[in-house]
Parts: C-alpha cells; sequence; structure tokens
C-alpha cells in the first residue's frame, strides 16, 4: 500500500511539474508574440540554440560571408544571424549603411562587449579600434587623428617614408634576377615605416623583424584564444590552462618588448626635446612620433566626463595603444598593395597606362616620385581607388553596437544589438558599379569630373573600405596616401611582369585581412628608360 501511494505522490509531483512547465512556456511565447507584434526584427533563418552556433562556428569569414549572400537574396538587404548563441545583424544595402552609420552615426557608433581574451589583449578594449563609445575614446582617437594622422601633418613623416621606401627598393634590386613574393616585402617595408612614425627613429633591420614577428603572432592568435570564451571560463581554465598560460605569455612578451623602446623615446625626447632640434650625436632628426603624443596626454582620472581629474596613461595602456598602431595599418595597406600590384601585373596595359602618367609628370631622371608630385597624377588614385573598390582589405567592418533601440529599413533595432555591414558586396553594387567585377580604373576618371571622388561617404556611400561615419577608420586618409606613393616608386622603378606559363590567381583567403590565396609571386626589371 505504501509503495502504492509513492507511485501515486511522484506521479502526481511529476504531472504537476510538466503542467507547471507548459504553462511557463506558453505565457513565454504569447510574451514572445506581443512582443515580436510590436517591433519586427530583420529577418533570418530559424535559430536551434547549441546547433546553430556549432554550425555558424565551424566557417570561416569568407564561408560565413557567401552564406549571408545566399540568404539576403531569400530574406532581404538586413538580416539577423544567431552566431555564438547571440543575434548579429548584417546589412549588405549601402543605402541602409549611410542612413545606419552616417545619418545615425551616434546611435551605430559603440562596439560590442569583447569577450574576455580580447579585453586581455587589448586591455579592457583602452584603444581607438574597439573601445567603448564615450569621452576617453574620443580623446583617444582626436590624439592620432590630429598628431599624426592628419594629412596636414604628412610632411612630418616624409623622412620616414622615403627610408621605408629605399629599403624595399633597395632589397627588390638585390633580388632583380630572381622571383620574388611580393607580400612579405610589402609588408616589411609597411611595418617599417609604422615602427618609424610610432617610435620616431629608425631602427634595424634585426630589431624590426622581432617586433614584427610578436606583432604578427598577436594578430594571428585571436581565433586560436576563441576556445577559452566558448564555455565557462572556470571549465576551460582546466582543460585549456596550457593555452590561458600561452595568451598572458603573449601579452606578457608584448610588453616586454615594447616597453623599453617607449622609455628610450620619453628619455631621449626629455634631452633633446622635438620637431626643430637636430642632436648633437648626429642621429635622425627629431619628430612628433605617436609615443611622443601618448606620453603628454592625459585623460579623464575615472574615464568619464573631462571636467574631472586627469591622469597619464599607465605603461600597460602605452604599450596596448603602440600595439595597436603598429598591426592597424600595416596587414591592411601591405594586402591592399599587393592587390594592386597584382592586377597590374595581371592586366599589363593598365600598368603601361600608368607608367606613362608617372613619365610625363616627373623628370626623366628621377629616381623617386616625389610627394608632391602625385596629386598630379589623376590614373594613379584611380588605380589605387579600384583596387580598393575590388579588392578591400577587410570584407567587414568591425562590428558596431547600437546605443539604444532605433528603426532602419523598416525593422527594429534593438540597444546593443550587434550590426556588421558587408563592405566588398558594397563595392560590387551592379546599381553603382557598370561591370563591378572587372578591373577598370578609367571609371573613377569619369566619376571625379570637377570634384574628387568622396571616399568616406559622408553624401553617399559607393564603397566603404574604411567603413563610414565616426567609426571610419581615422588613417584612411595616410592610407590612400601611402598606397599612391609606393604604387607609384614600385611602378616607376620596375616593370613587374607575371612568370612565365603562370597565371595571376586573384582567389581570395581570409587571415587578418583579405589576402590572395596563392602570394603574387613576379618576375621585375628595372626600367631601363625612364
Amino acid at each position: 500500500m505504501d509503495l502504492i501511494t509513492n507511485k501515486e505522490s511522484c506521479f502526481a509531483l511529476v504531472t504537476s511539474c510538466t503542467l507547471f512547465l507548459l504553462i511557463v512556456l506558453l505565457l513565454s511565447l504569447n510574451k514572445s508574440s506581443k512582443s515580436k507584434s510590436k517591433s519586427k526584427c530583420p529577418p533570418g533563418p530559424r535559430n536551434v540554440p547549441i546547433i546553430s552556433t556549432m554550425l555558424w562556428l565551424m566557417k570561416s569569414t569568407l564561408e560565413i560571408e557567401s552564406a549571408v549572400k545566399l540568404l539576403c537574396l531569400k530574406y532581404g538587404q538586413i538580416i539577423t544571424l544567431y552566431i555564438a548563441s547571440y543575434p548579429i545583424i548584417f546589412i549588405s544595402s549601402r543605402t541602409l549603411a549611410h542612413e545606419a552609420l552616417v545619418q545615425n552615426g551616434t546611435l551605430f557608433a559603440d562596439r560590442p562587449k569583447p569577450l574576455l581574451t580580447a579585453k586581455i589583449l587589448t586591455n579592457n578594449r583602452y584603444n581607438v579600434s574597439s573601445g567603448c563609445y564615450g569621452p576617453t575614446w574620443r580623446i583617444l582617437r582626436r590624439n592620432m587623428t590630429s598628431h599624426i594622422l592628419n594629412l596636414s601633418r604628412s610632411k612630418d613623416f616624409s623622412q620616414a617614408r622615403k627610408w621605408a621606401l629605399d629599403m624595399l627598393l633597395k632589397d627588390l634590386r638585390l633580388r632583380e634576377a630572381s622571383t620574388i613574393k611580393a607580400m612579405d616585402h610589402f609588408r616589411f617595408s609597411m611595418f617599417s615605416l609604422l615602427v618609424f612614425m610610432c617610435f620616431g627613429d629608425k631602427f634595424n633591420e634585426s630589431e624590426i623583424s622581432e617586433i614584427e614577428a610578436l606583432q604578427r603572432r598577436l594578430l594571428t592568435s585571436f581565433n586560436r584564444f576563441f576556445i577559452l570564451d566558448f564555455c565557462w571560463h572556470s571549465v576551460t581554465r582546466i582543460l585549456f590552462c596550457n593555452r590561458w598560460n600561452e595568451l598572458y605569455d603573449l601579452k606578457k612578451k608584448r610588453e616586454e618588448l615594447l616597453l623599453p623602446y617607449i622609455k628610450a623615446r620619453k628619455k631621449r625626447a626629455d634631452l633633446h626635446g622635438l620637431m626643430d632640434k637636430t642632436p648633437s650625436d648626429g642621429s635622425t632628426k627629431m619628430f612628433t612620433s605617436y609615443v611622443d603624443t601618448l606620453l603628454t596626454l592625459e585623460l579623464p582620472d575615472d574615464g568619464g566626463s573631462t571636467t574631472t581629474a586627469k591622469r597619464k596613461l599607465s605603461e600597460e595602456e602605452l604599450v596596448n595603444l603602440c600595439s595597436e598602431f603598429l598591426n592597424a595599418g600595416t596587414d591592411t595597406t601591405s594586402a591592399a598593395l599587393q592587390w594592386i600590384i597584382a592586377n597590374l601585373v595581371k592586366y599589363p596595359h593598365i600598368q603601361v597606362k600608368l607608367f606613362e602618367e608617372i613619365k610625363g609628370v616627373i623628370p626623366e631622371h628621377s629616381a623617386e616620385v616625389a610627394e608632391d608630385e602625385l596629386s598630379k597624377m589623376p590614373y594613379l588614385k584611380a588605380v589605387v581607388l579600384e583596387g580598393l573598390r575590388r579588392h578591400p582589405p577587410s570584407h567587414f567592418v568591425l562590428p558596431h553596437a547600437v546605443t539604444q533601440e532605433v528603426e532602419l529599413g523598416g525593422y527594429t533595432v534593438h540597444k546593443n544589438a550587434i550590426i556588421n555591414f558587408m563592405v566588398a558586396e558594397m563595392g560590387l553594387d551592379p546599381t553603382v558599379w557598370e561591370n563591378p567585377k572587372q578591373f577598370e580604373p578609367e571609371r573613377f576618371l569619369s566619376i571625379q569630373g570637377s570634384e574628387e571622388f568622396d571616399i568616406t561617404g559622408s553624401r553617399e556611400i559607393k564603397m566603404m573600405p574604411f567603413g563610414a561615419g565616426r567609426r571610419m577608420c581615422p588613417g584612411f586618409g595616410l592610407a590612400l596616401l601611402h598606397l599612391e606613393y609606393f604604387v607609384a616608386n614600385l611602378v616607376w622603378n620596375f616593370e613587374w611582369t607575371a612568370l612565365e606559363g603562370d597565371e595571376v590567381d586573384l582567389t581570395e583567403k581570409q587571415e587578418f585581412s583579405i589576402v590572395m590565396k596563392h602570394p603574387l609571386h613576379a618576375c621585375i626589371s628595372p626600367r631601363q628608360t625612364k
């Protein structure tokens, strides 16, 4: 009898629990349907918890992009996907991108909350690229743009560009009789230039190589450490303790490597001053480097209102900001340079036309295309812009986060929603670009007419290789200058040709930026008559 009573009690308990769960589920569904009736979120494929996340995380960026393109054909130009268990909105429309980033720029100017490993490597987002939108971020960005990246200050770094170019040309001349792997030379040259701009001095090749190797490791390690954020940290610290140690060791090595250069620059600046003074030891003339601006920068002590007490940057913050500066402009610019040169090799008639333009502008026996001559070369600018349109270094901008609920394209975008914009797709819009997949620099000559093409997208977004709005890449102007300067000098000094029997393959591959799956190998020969 007691056994029967116990069974009945258990049955009653299970039944009660089941009914309770059903009621909760029905109430939840009802609440959800009421919520959806009030706000219409961007459509997308059905989310199956855990399974959907696993399927998306197994894909590369290019595979996700291909999937998003297909989904946009089905759902429209603004869709929602569930990646890593939370919704991410993808926008492929250039008009919606303009509405969000330019017309409603403040609302779309934040960044998503970072994962723990990203917080560790970026000193809790204490930088310009991923920093939280607010007073501290504005100060850091303004410091970088006004003192370093502003084109009015470009002449301050002309000696740095000439030094990096001379190193590159010298290195290439040593390999004139052999095949060169272009990207290796381009990346080292760009990195050398940024090291000079960051620390204000010429480093030797071994020092540059050491810094480059560490920074490269930082760039390529984010995917390796991503698994540490995938489940509870208490679990990953046991299962992946070696990888956690690797993460902290990498951060420590970065500080050990960069901090002595920062301290040396401070000591030298204290002794000699800046800009107009030449050290008595005959070394490089001092000018304001990025480190110099950071050493004198003052921030609100609480990270909030600019009226509060001020403080200087800590050593850890200095290292993080220098690391960001070195990485931000190296990989993207060198990748863009490789894409442009690859197209000049693939389409020799374009290279010939560019060379003839340069020849018509600079003196016949000049060893270098000077910076002040670049503005006289519209076809050069068109070649660079076409390279950025056809092969943007990144197919997505860094994700944006919404600061408050907003309507976009007839849909509700909730506060803190994560938004991504499909850069490459916008540059291939057939309603803007005729034969969009063809490499045709002439299209920019007809577009420009009496005014220069608006790369910022402030009036209308036609392409956005540097993003747009308040979070647009602050170095876009300097990047264009570097690309024009290096492309012009590489074409002026060498004829670039494909290997015999080899077709230049423009297939893409995802690394930190979008690079050539089969890196450019080319033959170079010096220009006999200029």
